[in-house]
């Protein structure tokens, strides 16, 4: 996989597997999967990450001498200006530039706010921020979000948190074929098959949390996860056969008759 690299905001990346650092049992827990995933970008509600000491902070602490990079995400705002105030502060800390926006006004379902979404990307693009904006699996503002800027855009498969899988691989097709920047499938997916499917449509990765913390062994998940990407990458990538009606003998059919 790595003859087959991604690229993101200047940044060249060997994995497709993009990880939540919330939910798991415990820090030795979230630490192995993390490596068992191979991931090398680690995102993390900057609510919970204490950004007046952020080396001391709970967990960040962990990934100390790691060379990951992070991806702090703006979950729990619900309008443009609460994601750029949240954005503002966690580059102001020295957290990163980059920037997952994530916006939702309804506490039921977590939907993303896509009008909100465009708005905050818009104004953090222009700032400077590497934004990568979780958004519906709408194929025009997926399409409005890259000409905003966005260094990668992350349709959500169905719900965070859900596990319900791909909801609607039609969309995502056709977010993958007009899309200029990478796309990375964020929030839904539950099991290695999503996953595989997810890659086999052409996004160019996957970030995921609850799938793998959530896990009765999350370091095992993590592995199996690591594993569905790159198989559905080298499936997509080899390029399938066509579908058809009716069999058609692999030994040749012909063969038989004329005996």
């Amino acid at each position: 996989m790595n003859l087959d690299p991604l690229q993101i905001g200047g940044k060249t990346l060997s994995s497709r597997f993009f990880i939540g650092t919330g939910l798991f049992p415990n820090p030795y827990i979230q630490m192995n999967a993390i490596k068992a995933s191979g991931a090398e970008v680690l995102t993390f509600a900057i609510r919970r990450v204490n950004l007046e000491a952020t080396e001391d902070d709970s967990i960040l602490q962990h990934l100390d001498n790691e060379d990951y990079i992070y991806l702090p995400n703006t979950s729990g705002a619900q309008t443009a200006e609460e994601a750029v105030r949240i954005a503002r502060l966690a580059r102001a800390s020295g957290l990163s530039n980059w920037i997952k926006v994530e916006i939702s006004a309804n506490e039921r379902t977590l939907l993303p706010d896509s009008i909100e979404t465009l708005k905050a990307t818009e104004i953090l693009v222009k700032e400077g921020f590497i934004v990568l904006p979780y958004t519906s699996d709408d194929p025009i503002i997926c399409k409005r979000l890259e000409e905003a800027g966005a260094a990668a855009v992350m349709p959500g498969a169905a719900p965070i948190g859900t596990g319900l899988g791909i909801l609607n691989p039609y969309n995502l097709g056709l977010i993958v074929e007009e899309a200029g920047v990478p796309i990375i499938v964020d929030a839904g997916l539950g099991c290695a098959s999503d996953v595989v499917q997810a890659m086999e449509l052409g996004v160019a990765g996957v970030l995921m949390n609850t799938p793998v913390a959530k896990a009765q062994d999350p370091v095992m998940m993590a592995h199996a996860m690591r594993l569905a990407i790159e198989a559905g990458r080298l499936s997509y990538l080899s390029g399938r056969i066509t579908k058809k009606r009716y069999a058609s003998a692999s030994s040749g059919l012909e063969a038989y008759i004329s005996k």
